[in-house]
C-alpha cells in the first residue's frame, strides 16, 4: 500500500512540472518575435493628431528600460504596438510594443499591465480585457521607453 501511494505523488509532481514548464512556455511564447509580415494598421487620422499633439514641442531623449509606476498612468492607444505614457506636461514617454497587440486602438478593452516590482519594465507583459464580457483578448510585450521633454529653447523659437 506505501508503494502505491509513493508512485501516486509522483505521478502528481510529474504533472505539476508539466503544467510548470507548459506556463513557461505560453510566457516565452509571449515574447517571441512577431512575423514581421504581419505589420500593425496605418495609424488613423485620431490617433496621428494625438501623437502629434502628445510629442508637440517636446524632444525625444534616449530611451530606457524602465519607469515609475507609482503615477498610474493611463496609456494612450496610438496603434497596436504603441503606447504614450504622460507623465505630465513637460515628459511623456513612448512605448513601442515588441509586436503587434491585436485589438489595442479598441477603446472596449481594458489594459493590464502585469509588473514585477513598482516599475513597468521591458519585457513586461501587457493584456486586454473585454470591458464587457470581461474574457481575455490579446497579450503584448512592451519594449523600451523613449522620453520626449518639453524643450523651452523650441517653446522660446515658435512664439
Amino acid at each position: 500500500a506505501m508503494f502505491k501511494q509513493h508512485r501516486k505523488g509522483v505521478a502528481t509532481m510529474a504533472i505539476k512540472k508539466h503544467a510548470v514548464l507548459l506556463s513557461l512556455l505560453f510566457a516565452i511564447a509571449a515574447c517571441a518575435p512577431v512575423d514581421t509580415a504581419n505589420t500593425p494598421a496605418p495609424i488613423g487620422e485620431k490617433q496621428a493628431k494625438m501623437l502629434a499633439k502628445e510629442l508637440k514641442g517636446k524632444v525625444a531623449g534616449a530611451p530606457v528600460n524602465c519607469i515609475s509606476s507609482t503615477h498610474h498612468y493611463d496609456p494612450i492607444r496610438i496603434s497596436d504596438d504603441m503606447l504614450l505614457y504622460r507623465v505630465s506636461g513637460r515628459l511623456v514617454y513612448q512605448n513601442k510594443l515588441r509586436g503587434i497587440c491585436n485589438g489595442l486602438t479598441r477603446d472596449d478593452d481594458i489594459i493590464v499591465t502585469e509588473t514585477f516590482g513598482s516599475q513597468y519594465c521591458r519585457g513586461d507583459i501587457i493584456r486586454l480585457v473585454d470591458r464587457m464580457s470581461g474574457f481575455p483578448g490579446g497579450f503584448c510585450s512592451l519594449g523600451e521607453f523613449t522620453p520626449y521633454r518639453k524643450d523651452d529653447s523650441v517653446a522660446a523659437n515658435e512664439e
